[in-house]
């Protein structure tokens, strides 16, 4: 049996245990004490570790032959020093592994003024959180190239889920922008991100990025009103972006300053992927039981397209 280590085993890695349950066994890092049940009640063998304390990942040299690495950056400066503590430790055993899947983030693009983007548009960080991501990109693509390991990228847009969709802003009133200059945003579902990610470690290719969003074209605040008419809730008030200057926080800010149309033919055509929630539309109504549920066989992005790759674990595992 294959061993998969999983690093930053949060919302998304748990999803994930149970898809590959039976067929690795699973470690999973954790710097928390507290968690070390929970990872052993789910099927994963917790390994005591902290990303910004390379002394204590000795342990992880040798330990897998597949990583998942989900570890979020620092949360300041312009460098990843935890992938770079990771790859260390990674490269200190008998034996490397031999695939690694990362989550990074569609952030990497920039600004794109609302244009479709897919994985061929130069990385353009306007944001350090930004571009702690791209050095992690940068390192990981390095790192495989100098070893063999096989390393696949998937940039993640925003998450969402039952227990994730943006009810408190909503409640709270905090305002969007004006639909003329409202940006795109760009969604995957929790539950499809950990399918992806198994997907990508069966069939994803060497040094490869994959955007893991949806089909949905939906401007921001359009989602805010999606979510509200779900939730019974009232629309978000609207502003403009000069007002939003002037009453906003910068981070929040940050995130209306990005416009983008994230474009998912490779993940769709390359490794076959078909969504179980398609839009956010789909999403977000099955998540309040408005009887509309996700089509379980998926929706595909191209017609014509050869059957789907599924999820599963590689033969022999």
């Amino acid at each position: 049996m294959r061993r998969l280590l999983i690093v930053g085993c949060g919302d998304v890695g748990m999803r994930l245990l149970p898809l590959l349950h039976g067929h690795y066994r699973i470690y999973a890092l954790t710097h928390s004490e507290s968690r070390m049940d929970l990872l052993r009640a789910s099927g994963a063998v917790p390994v005591r570790g902290d990303l910004d304390r390379v002394q204590s990942l000795r342990r992880l040299g040798g330990l897998a032959e597949d990583i998942v690495h989900m570890a979020p950056p620092p949360g300041t400066g312009r460098r990843d020093p935890r992938t770079a503590h990771l790859l260390r430790a990674l490269a200190s055993g008998r034996s490397l592994p031999q695939r690694l899947v990362y989550l990074s983030t569609t952030g990497v693009y920039g600004d794109c003024h609302g244009e479709w983007v897919d994985e061929s548009r130069p990385v353009d960080p306007q944001t350090d959180r930004a571009a702690r991501r791209v050095d992690a990109e940068r390192q990981l693509r390095i790192w495989g190239r100098r070893t063999g390991t096989r390393v696949s990228i998937l940039r993640v847009p925003g998450i969402y889920a039952t227990d994730r969709l943006p009810l408190g802003r909503i409640r709270t009133g905090t305002p969007a922008l004006v639909t003329d200059e409202d940006p795109f945003t760009n969604h995957v579902h929790a539950d499809d991100l950990a399918r992806i990610v198994s997907t990508a470690l069966t069939h994803g290719r060497s040094g490869r990025a994959y955007n893991a969003a949806d089909h949905s074209v939906v401007r921001m605040g359009d989602y805010f009103d999606l979510v509200a008419r779900a939730a019974g809730l009232p629309p978000v008030p609207r502003i403009t972006r000069t007002e939003a200057r002037t009453s906003l926080p910068p981070t929040l800010l940050s995130f209306m300053s990005e416009s983008r149309r994230i474009r998912n033919r490779r993940l769709c055509r390359e490794l076959g992927y078909r969504f179980l929630y398609p839009t956010v539309e789909a999403g977000v109504a099955a998540a309040f039981g408005a009887g509309v549920h996700p089509d379980r066989q998926g929706t595909p992005y191209l017609s014509g397209e050869s059957p789907p790759r599924q999820p599963i674990p590689p033969s022999g595992t």
